[in-house]
């Protein structure tokens, strides 16, 4: 057995009876050991916050800038660390890992400079004569108490991506992280209880689904930030009461190559998008549209590309591919693959398991309301059909309940403009996968995609609130 990692609760680092073992997805052998919170820890966190509410939107700016920078700084200092728990915990290869740590770093940092710019206007109310002499000032509060529910597939930078805006906009945060990953979140707790932030600002929380709910339903939470599938998103929605909800729900994306697209990035930019992280990515690139004229190049050069991916062992710096996070996923995958060979799919490549690692899968001839065209696969498969009209193609990629984001390879500017102004999506990315991500942009979608968006800026405008001083000076004529 490894290290064992206490929890974090109300600024303080604690364990319980209940044990937790962190089992490797790729192995099958327990790494790590923490520990499931309850009532009390819970309760412990809670009054914490609340307790740190006054002292989290008192900080000053330039405490704010250093705390989120010194956080930064020691998710760099511990990058190796960091890749190899995601190795163990999420079956993450440990180079995918390594870039992970730095994109979480840079998440902290960009929050750091986002704290200098915190929202605020000056009014000139006199735009009518009923407003005559009056001016206004909008000044943006800290929403209150942060509930932020966290996935396994990005087990450190989508923990950032909520606990770095919540520091920034000055929030107390009770973070629960994924149960099948939460080595990597307590290693941060080490870094943030070492910085400056006021005590019981930040709690990092495994828990039992019961515990976990809570989050959900008490009230003295006043946001709710949840990031996981959409039918857990839309339930806790639904019974979240009266504060503000931000969802993050994944989704299906399409990429559009047309004849005029440069083919060659297109398929080495697509063979990442499709299969790094073994798909688990709520942007993994799913549906891929190929102009007819540019298919069979296209396909050929996709599995040359594809099967140059060594799969193996995340602890070995050559791996590309490793296991899902479970045997459970990687069994649905299967039958979903099969499921549309029977019904008259191609598998061009792959298409086979061994145990939790499912291999890199290529499939076409498929129909839309095929599992692996119409639902989120969250599992290292591609589907690759042609088109000849691209609006159609368009259209295609919008015929599904998801709309986060999607990818266009062209060089014509004009059909650039259509994809932008008619794809139903939070994003569109021009000749690069939908797969793409910079953390300070505003990240979200629409449909079942989710609600809100991340995004350091983003998140921080969700987690305050505008209040306005109304000035009459009209009375003050010396």
């Amino acid at each position: 057995m490894s290290e064992s990692f206490p929890i974090y609760a109300g600024g303080g680092f604690t364990t319980t009876s209940k044990v937790l073992d962190i089992v490797s997805p790729y192995s099958g052998v327990a790494t790590y050991r923490t520990y499931l919170g309850g009532e009390a820890e819970y309760e412990r966190a809670i009054t914490a916050a609340e307790g740190a509410r006054e002292a989290m939107g008192a900080l000053p700016t330039y405490l704010r800038y250093q705390i989120l920078r010194d956080i930064s700084a020691g998710i760099l200092r511990h990058r190796e660390l960091f890749a190899r728990i995601m190795a163990r915990e999420a079956a993450k290869p440990v180079k995918t890992g390594r870039f992970e740590a730095e994109r979480a770093a840079q998440t902290f940092l960009i929050a750091s400079e986002e704290a200098k710019r915190l929202p605020g206007e000056f009014l000139r109310l006199d735009w009518t004569p009923v407003a005559h002499g009056k001016e206004a000032i909008v000044k943006y509060f800290p929403v209150g108490l942060v509930a932020g529910i966290s996935p396994f597939n990005f087990p450190l930078n989508l923990v950032a991506h909520k606990i770095a805006p919540a520091i920034a906009a000055g929030c107390p945060i009770v973070l629960k992280p994924a149960s099948k990953t939460p080595i990597s979140a307590l290693l941060l707790a080490r870094i943030i209880d070492e910085t400056a932030l006021p005590k019981g600002g930040v709690s990092i929380l495994p828990m039992d689904r019961y515990t976990g709910n809570q989050l959900v339903t008490d009230a003295r939470f006043h946001l709710l930030s949840f990031t996981g599938s959409p039918d857990v998103g839309w339930e806790m929605k639904k019974n979240a009461g009266k504060k503000k909800v931000v969802l993050e729900l994944g989704g299906n994306a399409g990429l559009i190559v047309d004849r005029d697209g440069d083919v060659e990035r297109a398929i080495k930019k697509s063979v990442i998008g499709a299969f790094t992280n073994a798909g688990q990515s709520c942007i993994h690139t799913q549906r891929i549209l190929v102009e007819a004229s540019v298919f069979d190049a296209f396909l050929q050069g996709f599995r040359a590309e594809a099967e140059r991916l060594r799969v193996g062992d995340p602890e070995d710096e050559a791996t590309d591919v490793s296991a899902m996070i479970d045997e459970g996923n990687a069994r649905r995958i299967a039958e979903w693959v099969d499921e549309a060979r029977q019904d008259g799919a191609t598998v061009v490549m792959g298409g086979h398991r061994d145990g939790a690692v499912y291999a890199p899968t290529v499939l076409t001839g498929t129909r839309p309301t095929m599992k692996v065209c119409a639902l989120e696969a969250f599992g290292p498969i591609v589907v690759v059909e042609k088109f000849t009209d691209f609006a159609e193609a368009v259209a295609a990629i919008n015929h599904s309940s998801f709309g986060l984001q999607a990818g266009v390879f062209t060089q014509n500017y004009r059909k650039i403009h259509y994809a932008f102004e008619h794809l139903e999506v939070g994003g569109v990315t021009v000749n690069e996968v939908p797969t793409f991500r910079a953390d300070q942009m505003p990240y979200g979608g629409v449909k079942d995609s989710g609600l809100g968006r991340e995004g350091p800026k983003y998140a921080i405008l969700d987690m305050m609130e505008p209040r306005v001083l109304v000035l009459d000076h009209s009375w003050d004529h010396s």
